[in-house]
């Protein structure tokens, strides 16, 4: 007789949209067919997750995997399966830290070849916003990128041809395009007439320290350009999105605006509620990034944040790079990007529920159900529920450990959490019900990611 489930994921705990049961998990045909107290079918392989936990698998909307053009400093291949490691099923690329950038058709098609059966997980990819390009975002969302990309500080990139900042006029434009496409723009918020001047003072004396770099790029810098952002919202309609929000007091004013019914979310990321400034001379260049890491006091902020709700999911802005990148005296000179893919949720979950006590089924929703939801993939992702994609990692939170080197995917292994305790441990990743990660042997299903075009 013919096996009636492709997988059957037994007696471990299912984490809901707002409960944790002790459930048996039925997969056929990519798909979760059966929730229920006991499955005795047969299957044609069996997962013992007696003592674990099974959690949706995480949408990460924000990576950076570096392809078309600087692959050298990730790659879709290396990138993925760090992310798979992690318990992550689905990704969104975005559309800077490659060449060419993806702000046209041509470079998006570039992009999707390069994808094919080399991505280990599902993936979404990003078009970008930049001066000159307000009429090619017609063509892009027709084309399915998942939305939209804008810089309101520097973009990073001093390649030819590498993505640029808006100015105000092309924000404007670009967000009344937007809203009448009914996409979603999302913002990196940094004022840079502010940032580059402090910058400039600081250099101009000789102030080059990890200190004098993060004093350059102050909080009243992030909360400028979201009240700047929100206000162009309020004019246009334009549905937005705030990645890698680091401070309470940003996170304030996007409440607000939401709570007056502006269409806004935003997220955070793992190293503003793991490290502080201090880290950056502690761990030194693997932790800068932009904006800058903060105080104790934001951090906690922004863990009471999450516990209120006002923060709707959480990304890596896995921003990698080579290893000679991180490597000055000068911390203006450095590349500004954490590697974290692997660990966002092993750490997150972990600080947040292992230490915090946090309930798991909140924190998975900022992991899974939002995301899946602003970015219009609930039918199928973000819950563990039937008739959903069987996107789920088992976690064990009886199984600490160090993180090493030698567990990374990543092509470049510095992250900055080596040596950190992780409180719990992704032990298997499936997507569409294929295992794509073990935990003793490895990515097992590396080429089979699929495109989720918007």
């Amino acid at each position: 007789m013919a096996a009636e489930f492709d997988v059957v994921i037994k007696g471990g705990h299912i984490v809901g949209y707002d409960r944790i049961e002790r459930m048996d998990i039925g997969i056929a045909g990519g798909v979760i067919t059966c929730i229920q107290e006991t499955i005795a079918e047969s299957a044609r392989m069996e997962i013992d997750a007696r003592g674990q936990v099974a959690v949706p698998g995480m949408i990460d909307v924000h990576v950076h995997l570096n392809e078309p053009g600087l692959g050298n400093w990730e790659g879709i291949p290396s990138g993925s399966a760090a992310l798979a490691a992690g318990g992550c099923t689905t990704y969104f690329d975005m559309p800077l830290n490659c060449l060419p950038p993806t702000t046209t058709v041509a470079a998006l098609k570039e992009k999707l070849e390069l994808a094919k059966q080399r991505s280990c997980i599902d993936y979404a990819f990003w078009g970008g916003l930049v001066p000159g390009n307000v009429e090619q975002l017609a063509p892009l969302a027709e084309a399915g990128v998942i939305g939209f990309k804008a810089f309101l500080s520097a973009a990073g990139g001093k390649q030819e041809g590498a993505f640029r900042e808006v100015d105000d006029r092309t924000l404007y434009q670009g967000m009344r395009e937007i809203a009448r496409l009914g996409k979603i723009l999302a913002l990196h918020a940094e004022s840079e007439p502010i940032i580059s001047a402090l910058a400039a003072e600081k250099q101009s004396k000789g102030l080059v320290s990890a200190k004098d770099y993060l004093h350059s790029r102050p909080i009243y810098a992030e909360f400028e350009a979201v009240r700047r952002a929100l206000y162009y919202a309020e004019l246009t309609g334009c549905a937005l999105h705030f990645v890698h929000i680091s401070s309470p007091a940003a996170v304030m004013e996007i409440r607000t605006a939401k709570r007056a019914g502006l269409n806004v979310t935003l997220e955070t990321c793992p190293h503003y509620l793991m490290l502080t400034g201090d880290a950056m001379e502690e761990i030194g260049a693997l932790a800068k990034c932009a904006p800058p890491l903060r105080t104790e006091e934001e951090l906690e902020g922004l863990w009471e944040a999450i516990r209120q709700g006002d923060i709707d999911m959480i990304s890596s802005d896995h921003s990698p790079c080579p290893p000679e990148l991180k490597v000055s005296d000068n911390w203006f000179d450095i590349w500004g990007g954490i590697s974290g893919a692997q660990s966002s949720l092993e750490l997150f979950l972990g600080e947040g529920y292992v230490r915090r006590d946090i309930p798991l089924p909140l924190l998975c929703r900022m992991l899974s159900t939002h995301p899946a939801r602003r970015f219009g993939l609930h039918s199928t992702k973000g819950e563990i529920r039937p008739g959903a994609d069987a996107d789920l990692a088992i976690v064990d939170f009886s199984a600490p450990y160090v993180l090493q080197k030698e567990h990374l995917y990543d092509r470049h292994k510095h992250n900055p959490y080596v040596g950190k305790q992780m409180e719990c441990r992704v032990k298997y990743t499936l997507v569409r019900g294929q295992l794509v990660y073990d935990w003793q042997s490895g990515i097992t299903n590396p080429k089979d990611g699929r495109w989720l075009r918007s």
